[in-house]
């Protein structure tokens, strides 16, 4: 739109140079031909009726000629006076009627058989003319008079460079009126942008219907998009979390009852990947990415939920500043945390830490504990579903795997590593709020 501003400027601006210049010129050359017309007609009262010329009128007239300014008189004898040779420049004249019967003296020509001519003398000097004829008794008389051309060029140049720079800065001043005019006209468009990116990052439910009226219709249907976006996933997210309660337990239970038979606990495991390949499949498409969730007060609630559930025989810290968001939903964050410090939980010694922190455009939770660790060749396994590598105390070897599993769904990742001091310490990215 700028572009197409400061185009259309641009061409309507040189349009009016031209269309001024041409002003100018025509301006300045009936001026100059004003002048012309009383030297014309000066010359042709020293005419005589039989064609003959007057000197003595010649001399007093063309006394007061400048002497770069030509003039001629040529008669039908073949008479050639002048300062200048004019005959081959000047334009031929059509010859007017004869005079009438009992004509007494030469007929000048009418102000509207003057005709003006430009041509160039055998010098080269460019000039500018009038010509005329008139009847006399013995034929024609052809008077023409002319001045260079630079006394019409010089004042219409001399006018035309203020007048391009006035047009100059007159575009300067039109382009950055249309650039305001354009931010101004445009600020509702970047506020509705702003406002579909605040729904988008889970900032906002919907967008300001407050705008000018030719968006207002815009900005309803944003919203009704946004509202059918939020029931549709707020369906298939019930749904996910339905099928994946309803299977969890059945098949948690089939494995502790086949846990001797290897054929079923093939076929068990063929039967869990396949669930949780679709369950996965149904629950990306799911995934709230607008979802924005305070991590302190859910990972407070989480510790002291496990701290009792395990009866105090751990003691579970959590340091997590009170302003620190991530884009992940509430409830995936409890299953995510609450798998995570769970399984920490139940292999420490005493000690469990938890905390987070925004960095290079991640947010980094990270769950230590004082436990026995895990082997660094065990560790990619232990993130395997259905895989326990301590088949001492409960568990089913089902949450690691759902850790890893809902922070690759957001873009993240599940790391396992050493804790200072020994004990395992996992750390999993998640996209920040």
């Amino acid at each position: 739109m700028f572009a197409l501003s400061l185009l259309t400027t641009l061409v309507a601006l040189v349009f009016a140079g031209v269309a001024i210049g041409g002003v100018l010129q025509r301006f300045v050359t009936q001026s100059v031909d004003a002048r012309l017309r009383d030297r014309l007609a000066a010359l042709e009262s020293a005419v005589h009726r039989d064609g003959t010329i007057d000197p003595a009128a010649i001399t007093r007239v063309t006394a007061r000629f400048p002497r770069d300014e030509p003039w001629q008189i040529e008669t039908p004898a073949g008479v050639r006076l002048g300062a200048g040779n004019l005959s081959e420049e000047a334009p031929a004249l059509a010859r007017p009627a004869a005079p009438p019967r009992g004509h007494s003296g030469p007929t000048p020509a009418p102000l509207d058989d003057v005709q003006p001519f430009d041509a160039r003398m055998p010098a080269g000097e460019r000039v500018h003319g009038l010509a005329s004829t008139l009847m006399t008794l013995t034929g024609s008389t052809r008077v023409s008079v002319a001045v260079p051309r630079e006394q019409i060029d010089r004042p219409v140049l001399a006018a035309l460079a203020p007048l391009a720079a006035s047009l100059a800065i007159l575009g300067f001043a039109l382009g950055g009126a249309a650039l305001i005019q354009l931010r101004l006209g445009l600020r509702p468009l970047r506020a509705l942008r702003h406002a579909v990116e605040a729904i988008r990052r889970g900032r906002a439910g919907q967008v300001p219907e407050d705008v000018p009226d030719e968006l207002r219709p815009l900005a309803r249907e944003l919203n009704a998009l946004a509202d059918e976006n939020a029931a549709a996933l707020a369906g298939a997210r019930a749904a996910a979390a339905n099928l994946a309660h309803a299977l969890k337990t059945p098949v948690s239970t089939l494995a502790l009852h086949l846990a001797d038979d290897r054929a079923a606990q093939a076929q068990l495991g063929r039967i869990d990947a396949t669930l949780r390949h679709h369950l996965g499949r149904a629950r990306a498409t799911a995934i709230d990415r607008r979802a924005v969730t305070p991590l302190a007060p859910a990972l407070n609630d989480l510790a002291a939920a496990i701290t009792a559930l395990h009866m105090g025989r751990v003691a579970i810290a959590v340091d997590v500043a009170p302003d620190l968001v991530a884009g992940i939903d509430a409830q995936d964050l409890d299953e995510l945390a609450g798998n995570l410090i769970d399984n920490a939980a139940r292999h420490a010694a005493a000690t469990v830490r938890i905390s987070a922190n925004a960095q290079d455009r991640h947010v980094w939770l990270t769950v230590t504990d004082d436990g026995e660790g895990i082997d660094a060749q065990d560790r990619e396994r232990a993130t395997t579903p259905g895989t326990r590598l301590d088949e001492r105390g409960s568990g089913h070897g089902f949450g690691l795997s759902i850790v890893r599993e809902l922070a690759e769904l957001y873009g993240g990742a599940l790391t396992l590593g050493d804790a200072p001091g020994g004990g395992l310490m996992a750390t999993v990215s998640l996209p920040p709020g």
